[in-house]
């Protein structure tokens, strides 16, 4: 407890950190008020509560309620998201993009207006398709037209996706940690409190002790994410050594660090959307061949066995796909190339590239089979009986990105610490990175 004292004196020591936590608290706390004002002409007494369970309920635990609330944060960051993993994929297929992604600041710059573009095209039609699956039309109050409604609504909700943009991008510049993550996050953490509360109501006096099993379980399958995401491969690489006048450079072994996750959560994601189209069918193909409706409605429900399995191998496939578009093991290998390096026993080239992408493709295999399980964990955690709100904590997006986020912002604090001499987060082991010689190729 002393060392923990220490640690948080330490931090709020230093000016700018300090400044920087108190930018980030601000933020968020404009971010949460905001996902608690209703869109005007609603009636928030009469909003339906139908977004508890599937593609829904788990958008409304990313929001922190907003999207159940109807709020002018309704659609969030989410929207903003969704243009930059659109951005991302054109990046690898569309040469022109490539080329300004290899211009630097200026070329960047230039991504970043059209992801900041994008965003309002994807956010109009989400708005609206929001508004009328989700808002009934007894929820609006009298006087105030359907139209006109969704018109305004949807200029407000594009409004506020826009709003929390730059939120995400004042507390990357002006905060700590990736803003856009935080943003995501504190949304997520909001509805822990409650799922707990509500767990523990539902086990009642006599469940204490399998409330208490649960609290434990959650505590080891977090460690177990904090193991994986931090896991690397660390591949060794010699510098060859350069005379420049009378003195040596290089000639010094670094390492290549290779993820044992590289994919982070996007193969969840994008596993996911395509798992919400048989709930879109249902209903259609009920109609049409009540075998066909009945195959869809299994594979809808997420705690039928069928759904888990197609979605664990959707996982696994997404997870080499987006490894594959995002590790380039023959730019890695000509930049090793180009700067005097090499991996010993293996020739620079083409066999260093081969070498690479075997590695990667044997520590992606545990990494991707570890994430479908952690995603069929909070179906599996519901047939124990927990309750929907808390087993999504179990596994899935939401554990991933709240310890993914967790872990790079106590990296960017420790790097703080240690740059001004002070004892890090952890007396024994590290965050990752801290006081590691990696090649940065």
């Amino acid at each position: 407890m002393k060392k923990i004292i220490e640690t948080i004196k330490n931090i709020f020591s230093i000016e700018d950190l300090r400044t920087r936590i108190l930018n980030t608290l601000w933020f968020l706390l404009i971010f949460r008020l905001g996902s608690y004002i209703v869109l005007p002409g609603i009636d928030p007494t009469r909003l339906e509560s139908g977004t508890g369970k599937g593609i829904l309920g788990l958008l409304d635990t990313f929001l922190g309620g907003a999207f159940s609330n109807a709020s002018i944060f309704g659609l969030g960051i989410m929207p903003y998201i969704t243009a930059s993993i659109i951005v991302q994929l054109l990046t690898v297929a569309v040469p022109y993009f490539q080329k300004m992604q290899k211009e630097g600041e200026s070329g960047r710059q230039r991504i970043n207006n059209i992801t900041r573009i994008l965003t309002i095209f994807v956010t109009l039609p989400q708005s609206y398709t929001y508004l009328i699956g989700t808002i009934a039309d007894d929820a609006i109050l009298p006087g105030v037209g359907r139209t006109g409604f969704t018109i305004t609504a949807m200029i407000i909700l594009t409004t506020g996706t826009m709003f929390c943009m730059w939120l995400g991008e004042r507390i990357t510049e002006k905060g700590i940690g990736n803003g856009t993550s935080m943003l995501i996050m504190i949304g997520i953490i909001s509805r822990l409190p409650s799922a707990l509360i509500g767990e523990f109501w539902n086990r009642g006096t006599s469940g204490i002790l399998i409330f208490i099993i649960e609290i434990i379980a959650l505590f080891f399958i977090v460690m177990g994410v904090v193991l994986i995401l931090q896991a690397t491969r660390r591949i060794p690489i010699q510098y060859a050594k350069q005379v420049v006048g009378n003195r040596v450079y290089g000639g010094q072994r670094q390492y290549l660090p290779l993820k044992l996750n590289a994919a982070g959560v996007m193969p969840i994601i994008f596993a996911q959307s395509l798992m919400f189209l048989p709930g879109l069918l249902v209903p259609y193909l009920t109609d049409k061949n009540e075998t066909a409706g009945s195959v869809a409605q299994a594979f809808a429900d997420f705690t039928h066995p069928a759904y888990n399995i197609l979605f664990a191998l959707l996982i696994i496939l997404f997870s080499f796909f987006y490894t594959a578009i995002t590790v380039n093991p023959t730019q890695i290998a000509e930049e090793m190339k180009r700067n005097g390096g090499f991996i010993p026993s293996v020739k620079p080239g083409l066999q260093t590239s081969e070498y690479i992408d075997t590695i990667l493709s044997r520590i992606t295999l545990p990494g991707a089979v570890f994430l479908a399980l952690l995603a069929i964990l909070p179906a599996i955690a519901s047939l124990f009986g927990i309750t929907s709100e808390l087993s999504r904590f179990y596994g899935g997006t939401s554990l991933l990105i709240m310890v993914g986020v967790i872990l790079d912002t106590l990296q960017q604090i420790e790097s703080y610490l240690l740059m001004r001499h002070y004892e890090g987060l952890m007396k024994s082991g590290r965050v990752k990175g801290r006081s590691e010689s990696v090649a940065t190729v």
